[in-house]
This record gives C-alpha cells, structure tokens and sequence, in this order.
C-alpha cells in the first residue's frame, strides 16, 4: 500500500499527543512486533516509554490523514538527544551497552540517535527517506558532527547474524579515535574474513544498517544482546567529516529547505 508523499510531514514533537502517538507507534514495533519489554512500558494504555523520553527531540514523520486524537498520526519516529542535552539526561541511552570515552574525547559535537521505527504500512516508500531529511536539517542546524547509536539485529544469538556482524567487523570497524566498545562479555568472536560471503551478509543485514553504511557510517568493537528487547545490537557510528560526497550532497541540498519546527 502507498501513501501519497504530500500527505507526510516531518517536524518534531512539541505536544504531549506527539510524544504519546511516538510510544504507541513505538509500541506496535518494539513491543508487539518485535516481543521486547521495559520497566516503564504501559501496556494498558500500549506505550513503550522510558525516563529519557522527556529530555530527548523527538523527530516525527506525521500522516496528515490520520487522527491525532486517536494517536494514530506518528507513522515514523527517531529519537534525538544531541551533546549539549547531556547533563540533564544524565547519560546517553546507549551508555549502558557501550564504553563511549573515545566520542566524549573527540572534543567533537555528538548526537544519540534512537528508536528508530516505521509503521508497518508506511515501509518501503518514501517515509524513511522523508524522516532523514528532518534528520538532516536537525543535523546541520546543531553543529552535529558526530552521530552514534545503537542498531539492532532481531534476536539475541549473534551466531545467526555471523555473517553480517563479521563483515562489519572486518569492513567498517570504525577508527581507534571513534572506535566505542560494547560493554558486556557475550563471547562473541567474529568469523575469520576468509569465510565471509558479502551477498549472504548484505542480504542479511537490516536495511537501516546497510542505509547507515552507505552514508559512510562505520561500527564499534563487539556487540551487545539485549534480552529486553530480544536484540543483537552494534554501536553505528556516523562522523560527518568522512560521509560520502553523495551523503554531503543530500545533506546540503535538503539544508536549504530549513530545521524541522
């Protein structure tokens, strides 16, 4: 099913039904899709929410045909939380699964990237892309330089994915400066390169990490399994200065249309 593009919009949260309609949407992905939990998911009221929520940006992409008052109109989410928001959140989200100290010494301004999501309906046309190009103006428009996050493989037995998470190792295993490490001793070991099957690996991989590499994004050493959320997780890492000229290109281009409001 597609959507016509001039119905979606992309802005930022600024009600309380945004933010609602972002964790139902959430919820529907992370907890019903995808059979996840968290301390502070309401499954009465079917939001996934935790205690960062009030202190991060909130990126919407809003279906202008669908009923804010049902929270139905958030149809795709990304959740912000740029460096200069760090003291009042205390930490970044991901500090839990992984050591950060080499993107906090970089010296250089930081963005936490986070539950990315899309409702079902709205995959595979141009959402997604509409959603980066918010992520694009916000980028630009707060100096950011670095962006970082967790992404996720579906499922916690990172042998399923050894193909995948071995070619991101030994492809885009991100520099000593940037390079941020998973906390947790799983015992996952990479596969040796020599058995690495690039179209097994790349057919594999989940199409937001694939888009992240052709952007120029590079990961962190090891990876860390979430039981909450049933997840395989590595640390994307994406430095502004080393994007590809295409990257650059977009991100100047859709620049000129202004930050999302």
């Amino acid at each position: 099913m597609t959507h016509p593009s001039h119905r979606l919009t992309v802005r930022l949260a600024t009600t309380e039904a945004d933010l609602r309609a972002a964790q139902r949407l959430r919820y529907r992905v992370f907890i019903e899709e995808m059979g996840g939990s968290g301390e502070l998911v309401d499954h009465a009221a079917r939001l996934e929410r935790d205690r960062f929520d009030a202190v991060f940006d909130h990126l919407l992409l809003i279906d202008a045909a669908r009923d804010p008052a049902e929270l139905d109109h958030v149809v795709g989410a990304y959740r912000l939380l740029p460096d200069t928001r760090l003291a009042q959140a205390g930490r970044f989200y991901c500090d839990d699964e992984f050591d950060l100290t080499p993107l906090r010494r970089s010296g250089r301004r930081l963005l936490e990237l986070g539950r990315s999501c899309m409702d079902p309906a709205y995959r595979g046309g141009t959402g997604m892309l509409q959603l980066w190009q918010g992520l694009a103006q916000y980028v630009i428009a707060h100096d950011i330089e670095i962006l970082f996050g967790a992404a996720s493989f579906h499922g916690t037995d990172p042998q399923h994915w050894a193909q995948s998470l071995g070619w991101l190792h030994h492809h885009h295993l991100a520099p000593n400066g940037l390079r941020a490490c998973a906390r947790q001793k799983n015992g996952f070991v990479p596969i040796a390169p020599e058995l690495l099957d690039r179209r097994v690996a790349l057919s594999q991989m989940p199409s937001l990490i694939r888009a992240y590499l052709r952007l120029g994004g590079v990961v962190g050493e090891g990876v860390f399994v979430d039981p909450a959320f049933r997840t395989t997780d590595v640390c994307i890492i994406l430095d502004t200065a080393v994007m590809s000229a295409q990257a650059r290109a977009f991100a100047t281009r859709v620049s000129a249309e202004g930050p999302p409001e």
